[in-house]
């Protein structure tokens, strides 16, 4: 695991946890939270949010970096996503973009479930030759 201290992988689990149990998926019935940790060390949950008419809900990440910003943070450092498990759940395409908007590459993404931490990764591995912010800069 990249560097995360114990404590605050159990911050990001139990945060991630938390959003979890406030998912409104009532259409999938697959409800998501995901925990980001800001360049201030906040943390910042989030769970998915469906809706009937699809596409228009959005995932748990988003709710995440949603209160990240409302919060005041610019920078996502890790992200935890923790599904209902046993199957490892990974932030969609649109969400690693999302999250590729307030990191580059090395935004570690971590992976849950109810019984722990499954697998990690980083925003690079999951969004090769991604396109940001810097992209736009003249």
């Amino acid at each position: 695991m990249p560097p995360l201290n114990d404590a605050l992988l159990q911050q990001l689990l139990a945060a991630a946890a938390s959003a979890r149990s406030h998912s409104h998926a009532p259409y999938s019935r697959y409800a998501v939270g995901a925990a980001v940790l800001d360049e201030q060390g906040r943390v910042h949950a989030g769970c998915n949010i469906e809706n009937a008419a699809y596409p228009q809900g959005w995932c748990a990440e988003t709710t995440a970096l949603g209160a990240m910003v409302m919060a005041g943070g610019r920078q996502a450092r890790a992200v935890l996503v923790m599904g209902p498990g046993p199957e490892v759940i990974t932030p969609c395409g649109g969400c690693r973009q999302k999250l590729r908007e307030f990191n580059s590459g090395d935004l570690i993404v971590i992976a849950a479930d109810p019984a722990g931490i499954k697998a990690h990764w980083t925003l690079e591995q999951l969004l090769p030759a991604s396109f940001g912010p810097g992209h736009l800069r003249f």
